[in-house]
């Protein structure tokens, strides 16, 4: 707890992430109350098959109930680098072993209320894989590869409403 956090409870604790209400003093010096969504780092794949080609999942997304086109992403696990994580989630989403991780960089994505940190990867050298990866229960992903003017295509024409994966494509 650091020396601003005067008490902190957990209120929720799911699958993905938790909520936590912690009494703050700010740094200007009133106390507070604040909630925070406790949310593991994330990698964002961004892979490539050849430099004019990209790989996007199409998956279900119950939230917002709609399926969408999105660059493959995942949580990193307990233990886990986030390079580790990137592969697993290449492996697991696209069914693609890379052969090289290059590390773009890395963002919060909503920091007003959540610390998840997004690391954003190009994977390069895909290869298949020796054997098949365990799907995630929750999980019905098509991958497909578009070329990067198809994919920007779908961004600008709204067939992409992912942020992570508008913003991804601006990377490139």
């Amino acid at each position: 707890m650091s020396q601003r956090t005067l008490s902190s409870e957990t209120v929720f604790t799911g699958k993905v992430f938790s909520i936590q209400a912690d009494r703050v003093r700010l740094p200007h010096g009133p106390k507070t109350l604040m909630h925070v969504v406790r949310h593991p780092a994330s990698v964002i794949l961004i892979p490539m098959p050849d430099p004019d080609h990209i790989v996007l999942a199409r998956q279900y997304r119950y939230a917002i109930d709609a399926w969408l086109w999105e660059l493959p992403a995942g949580s990193v696990d307990p233990g886990e680098t986030a390079e580790q994580a990137a592969v697993r989630e290449c492996h697991e989403e696209i069914a693609k072993i890379p052969t090289r991780i290059e590390r773009l960089n890395a963002w919060y994505p909503t920091p007003g209320y959540c610390d998840e940190l997004m690391i954003f990867f190009k994977l390069i050298g895909l290869e298949e894989p020796d054997h098949p990866a365990e799907a995630d229960e929750d999980e019905d992903i098509e991958a497909r590869v578009f070329t990067l003017s198809e994919a920007r295509q779908l961004v600008q024409e709204g067939g992409v409403s992912d942020m992570k994966t508008a913003f991804g494509l601006t990377l490139l």
